[in-house]
């Protein structure tokens, strides 16, 4: 017979509740720094509200995005680096948001492991706070869910949700036309796409991750854990400017696979592959896994995390505006007649 004294606990399940609110008491303050015009009360609610009118917005069409950082999770599981893994979870969210043409308003992260270690769960939601922090984004809530037997030793899981806005009718893309000019915005590395390879290719080589990185002043694994780039100041402000027609968020599928979501139907792109130099850890992950072109161009961002088609005559005053918001700015390509993205010239 089960008495009081020897009947099981939530603890003995593996679950410590304690430490989840030290947690949540341990994130407070990175999630208040990330507080703006619109956000209503603090964390530890059932839900999160949120102020649209005090926004700004007068007839507002809400946008949402969902994502995670795929098996990159595996280096910062691995290495232990997982401060910035946050900031990827993030900049994958918004940085989808603002290619429809909308403002990120706020956040919520899901983060789920076997054994809850506060120190590490803390490290992991400050990232996502300093993601949120840059891109003018409410870190407004979240779940951390302790699940024994799911995650075994040190794993986790994260997904992230994000929620933004746009007044009606300006919404992208929208007026996408023949001889419209790309603009490409310089990426951070890896970004968050294509890790399953990244990794099979660090297999083949032989490195461990504390190696030194062949392309890298850091160790391999630093150096593949460089977060993703936040576009969001730099777009938003490039979309209000006007002349944007169309952004692209370079990411599963490469340049092949994303551009051509934002063009309509009978229009297609022209890439200058000689626009632009071919970042070092792209080259020493195609040499090292022997991957063609063509691969490299369909799994991996190769040095561009955005694109945006903009008018002719507003292409310069953008790129001028975009490299005073601190982004590297590519005019790699035209719009026009077809199918698609053809290439010209080559990065290997």
């Amino acid at each position: 017979m089960t008495t009081a004294e020897s009947g099981l606990t939530y603890s003995d399940a593996g679950v410590d509740i304690e430490a989840g609110n030290a947690l949540v008491d341990r994130i407070k303050p990175a999630a208040r720094r990330t507080a703006r015009t619109g956000s209503m009360g603090g964390l530890g609610g059932f839900g999160a509200l949120f102020d649209l009118k005090a926004a700004g917005y007068s007839d507002p069409i809400l946008v949402a995005a969902t994502d995670g950082v795929g098996t990159k999770l595996r280096i910062a599981i691995d290495t232990g680096r997982v401060d910035t893994i946050g900031i990827d979870l993030v900049a994958m969210c918004v940085n989808d948001l603002v290619c429809q043409g909308a403002e990120p308003l706020f956040f919520l992260d899901y983060f789920a492991t076997g054994k809850l270690d506060v120190d590490q769960g803390a490290r992991i939601i400050a990232g996502i706070a300093q993601g949120c922090e840059a891109s003018g984004c409410a870190l407004v809530g979240g779940e951390t869910a302790e699940m024994p037997g799911m995650y075994h030793g040190g794993d986790f899981d994260l997904a992230g949700f994000a929620v933004g806005a746009m007044e009606r009718g300006r919404d992208l893309p929208a007026g996408v036309e023949d001889g419209d000019v790309l603009l490409g915005l310089a990426s951070d590395g890896v970004h968050s796409n294509g890790y399953s390879l990244v990794r099979k290719v660090v297999e083949r080589s032989g490195l461990a991750w504390d190696a030194p990185a062949p392309f890298a002043a850091d160790t391999l694994g630093g150096a593949l854990l460089t977060p993703t780039r936040l576009y969001v100041r730099p777009a938003l402000a490039a979309v209000r400017a006007g002349g944007v027609h169309a952004l692209a968020h370079v990411t599963g599928g490469g340049l092949t696979e994303n551009l051509p979501r934002v063009l309509p139907d009978g229009l297609g792109a022209t890439i200058d592959l000689g626009a632009w130099p071919l970042p070092p850890v792209f080259r020493w992950l195609a040499d090292t896994a022997g991957m063609a072109e063509a691969e490299l161009l369909r799994t991996f961002n190769c040095g561009i995390g955005m694109i945006l088609v903009v008018a002719p005559d507003r292409a310069t005053a953008l790129a001028d505006l975009l490299r005073e918001a601190g982004e590297t700015v590519i005019p790699m390509g035209n719009v026009g007649p077809g199918q698609g993205v053809a290439y010209r010239g080559r990065l290997l």
